[in-house]
């Protein structure tokens, strides 16, 4: 069993590079055991065959571990960061320990993208907290270029040849280039419209498309709703137009609006507006009933895009 590089009394992100199911259960169940010595609140979000695992390595000490199935908390990578700060929240004062696998095989590109964004992100939201974050990476079914980015978002890194640091991250809270150059171009296919003053004919546009694409009347109506937000942002903050473009295939319909504003937060949307704030709803409600969300922000303007399912996907292994 590798041992784990960090410490106490500071936040330690760790990337495990793993080979084994037998590597997988010792280290994190090790890794949490240690938790439960310590005293400490322990979390493991990972996919439901990794979390049978975690439970037989542990036994009776399972019982102790909040556990999550996450295919379904972190099919969109927007929401994992907000349910781990609701767990660090139920405990604040203590320190947590954390384990969370948000990429597995079978994700699709755009799932790897902001999946990827997320870990990065997590350098940010918990900056100076008193957590240990454990992030399992199965070598022998992801990319290169996976791992390589694994390597970029974490400081710190476990492995068979033992604990140590990445000299591939070099800056804190930098996003790897995978996630963030502008997005793939739409489909040639896709249907574009520029608004200005009236969002009715958007909302209508969304709901027409989506309907037609399949879409089941409850989530059409989240995506109206979704595209309406962010819509009405360009009219609160842009003096110029929005454009709103929308495509899909047999397994999602995707909407797309772009506009000159620019979005300075990298963590706008993930995380949970206080109660009675003034702003900061519109992302997180975007993030909470799409299935997966991209947005990219810099001095051109701003795009986000929206995708929501046709059907559901089968569940990861």
């Amino acid at each position: 069993m590798a041992e784990s590089p960090a410490g106490a009394g500071d936040f330690r992100h760790v990337a495990f590079l793993y080979r084994s199911d037998a590597e997988y259960a010792a280290t994190v169940a090790g890794f949490l055991r240690g938790g439960l010595a310590a005293d400490e609140p322990v979390f493991a979000a990972v996919p439901p065959g990794k979390g049978c695992l975690i439970a037989d390595a542990l036994g009776a000490a399972a019982r102790r571990v909040e556990f999550a199935d996450m295919t379904t908390m972190g099919s969109n990578p927007g929401r994992i960061i907000p349910r781990v700060l609701d767990f660090t929240g139920r405990h604040a004062g203590r320190r947590v320990r954390y384990v969370g696998e948000p990429i597995w095989a079978s994700r699709g590109p755009a799932e790897l993208r902001e999946a990827t964004r997320h870990e990065a992100l997590i350098n940010l939201a918990f900056a100076g907290a008193d957590a240990e974050i454990l992030c399992p990476y199965d070598t022998g079914s992801l990319t290169p270029a996976v791992l390589a980015d694994a390597r970029r978002t974490h400081p710190l890194l476990l492995s068979d040849s033992g604990p140590g640091t990445s000299a591939e991250y070099a800056v804190p809270f930098r996003l790897p280039s995978s996630c963030s150059v502008p997005l793939p171009a739409p489909p040639y296919t896709a249907m574009s419209y520029t608004y200005r003053t009236d969002l009715s004919q958007v909302r209508a546009l969304v709901q027409k498309h989506a309907r037609e694409a399949g879409l089941p009347d409850p989530r059409v109506s989240d995506l109206v709703l979704a595209v309406s937000e962010v819509a009405a942002n360009t009219l609160r903050h842009t003096p110029s137009s929005g454009t709103l473009t929308i495509w899909h295939d047999r397994d999602e319909i995707v909407c797309e609006v772009h506009d000159e504003g620019v979005i300075t937060d990298p963590l706008a949307g993930r995380r949970r507006p206080a109660p009675g704030a003034l702003g900061g709803h519109g992302l997180w409600l975007v993030h909470q009933v799409c299935d997966l969300v991209e947005l990219r922000s810099d001095n051109t303007g701003t795009t986000i895009r929206m995708h929501m399912l046709i059907r559901p996907r089968q569940p990861a292994d």
